[in-house]
């Protein structure tokens, strides 16, 4: 069956950095468009960012130019790099797989909390 792992959640200081990793499995991970979605107490979900299959990245106004995503075909792994982090990049962040068919499909992980705090 399809599994997005998430991991490299945790806590860390206004300023900081982190990097999640979403490893896939049960798909064939170079066909799907992959995404970055959060969600903080008491909010709806929202797209972070996200990467399509041939390589195009987009992202949210709110992190562009302080968040990175990137993704190894190889590996079947979608990275999101967080630099410069903010008190409100405060959520669960969720992995994102997408593909295309007559409808489209949607895959997701469990979730990893980040919290930044001093």
């Amino acid at each position: 069956q399809v599994q997005l792992v998430e991991s490299g959640g945790g806590l860390v200081q206004p300023g900081g950095s982190l990097r999640l990793s979403c490893a896939a499995s049960g798909i064939i991970f170079r066909f799907y468009d992959m995404g970055w979605y959060r969600q903080a107490p008491g909010k709806q979900r929202e797209l972070v960012a996200a990467i399509t299959s041939g390589g195009t990245s987009d992202y949210a106004a709110s992190v562009k130019g302080r968040f990175t995503i990137s993704r190894d075909n190889a590996k079947g792994t979608v990275y999101l790099q967080m630099n410069s982090m903010k008190p409100e990049d405060t959520a669960v962040y969720y992995c994102n797989a997408m593909i295309r068919f007559t409808t489209r499909v949607d895959y997701w992980g469990q979730g990893t909390q980040v919290t930044v705090s001093s």
